[in-house]
């Protein structure tokens, strides 16, 4: 297969913007992928691609995942080499390399056996290269990307690496800003500090309640090939409302996502490392933009053995997103805490009283944040970040009354 023609520098900055362009307008991570992917085969071409969102926190793949001209089987061999058997350009240690992308053959000196990637999932399928890299900003994993090229196409260069290398940030940007919920209704501050004294009668703060439609926990029991062999029905309505990805079917009827299989495949690695490694543990948006958490343990038999693992997809808590929505509008970490405290309805004395600070270093900060998300009240702030999320399960249990 001929090398196509390299392009001209102004070819080069012309896609360059035009792919930056595409990314600002995509509504979504998905559309994102999609969009990125088909400019960027004009800078570089390949053959086949994986695009991954990441839990900042973890680095661990998250949804939504796209896959392009791979086979079924191909996101769960890439991942199980990536988490058991792979030593060369692992995803964790390229997400805090100086430049967070490398190419397969120019990292093993032209022997790309010396990969397990090589070998276990390149080859058998007539791939020649790859080109991975960690879309992050701030120091925080927000996607990987993986390309392919087929046998006959030249080796990923030195400039094409730092092609992909120059857009790893502003992607990454764009796919932490997908964490900003839309500006609900504003509303006033008494009607919020109610609402706040309501939900806590009820049991379901603002703070601490889940969010979405059915808040149950789902439960899903994989045995010891990693294969599904239970779910609960809120684990079935938890995954059915989650973007489409690439997934496989199980014997329940009930596809098995790549980032679920991932995260089973996580814990397994953990538990034969001792269990020294942490359990995994992701958070997900689902396609109508509420918080799901999921996370695994191995379970062990008599003999000490795993034999099987657990996964419980639910609910996030309004403490596991505030911090990726502090990260999208890049609030630091004391203007986060004032966030959280007029959540809860205190007044500047009482954010004052609470954290030690004074009322005037107080109102400068919430100018901060005002500032930062495009709001100019507390209850336009405390609707943008919080009540869009967490709202609806607080809303059930909650009686309203007008005075």
């Amino acid at each position: 297969m001929p090398t196509p023609a390299v392009p001209t520098p102004a070819a080069r900055g012309a896609a360059r913007g035009e792919l930056l362009a595409r990314a600002d307008r995509a509504p979504d991570a998905l559309a994102l992928f999609a969009e990125v992917s088909a400019q960027l085969r004009r800078l570089l071409p390949y053959d086949a691609a994986v695009w991954r969102a990441t839990d900042p926190a973890t680095g661990l793949m998250t949804a939504p995942v796209r896959t392009e001209n791979t086979d079924k089987r191909g996101c769960w061999d890439y991942w199980e080499c990536e988490l058991f058997d792979e030593r060369v350009n692992r995803f964790a240690e390229l997400a805090l390399a100086r430049v967070p992308v490398a190419a397969l053959r120019a990292s093993t000196g032209g022997e790309p056996e010396r990969a397990a990637i090589y070998r276990q999932f390149l080859r058998p399928r007539g791939l020649h290269d790859e080109l991975r890299a960690v879309l992050r900003v701030g120091g925080r994993p927000q996607g990987h990307i993986s390309l392919f090229r087929e046998r006959g196409r030249a080796p990923f260069s030195a400039a094409e690496e730092r092609v992909v290398a120059g857009l790893t940030t502003p992607l990454a940007r764009r796919l932490r800003s997908y964490a900003e919920p839309a500006l609900a209704p504003a509303r006033t501050d008494t009607e919020d500090t109610r609402q706040n004294e309501q939900s806590e009668k009820s049991g379901q703060s603002g703070q601490d309640g889940r969010n979405g439609q059915g808040g149950e926990p789902g439960l899903l029991l994989f045995d010891a090939d990693a294969r599904l062999v239970s779910a609960n029905d809120p684990a079935r309505r938890h995954l059915a409302a989650l973007p489409p990805g690439p997934a496989r079917a199980s014997a329940l009827g009930l596809a098995v996502p790549a980032w679920l299989h991932a995260v089973v495949l996580q814990a397994r690695a953990a538990t034969a490392e001792g269990g020294t490694g942490a359990a995994p543990r992701i958070r997900l948006r689902t396609a109508a933009g509420r918080w799901l958490t999921c996370h695994a343990s191995c379970l062990h038999g008599a003999d000490g053995t795993p034999h099987s693992t657990a996964v419980v997809i639910e609910p996030a808590a309004a403490a596991e997103i505030a911090p990726l929505l502090a990260d999208a509008y890049e609030l630091t970490a004391r203007e986060l805490e004032i966030t959280q405290l007029l959540a809860r309805g205190l007044a500047t004395e009482g954010i004052a009283a609470e954290l030690f600070l004074s009322p005037h270093t107080v109102r400068d900060h919430i100018k901060a944040v005002f500032d930062k998300t495009g709001v100019s009240t507390r209850g336009a702030l405390v609707g943008k970040l919080f009540l869009e999320h967490y709202e609806p399960v607080g809303a059930a249990g909650t009686v309203r009354t007008r005075r």
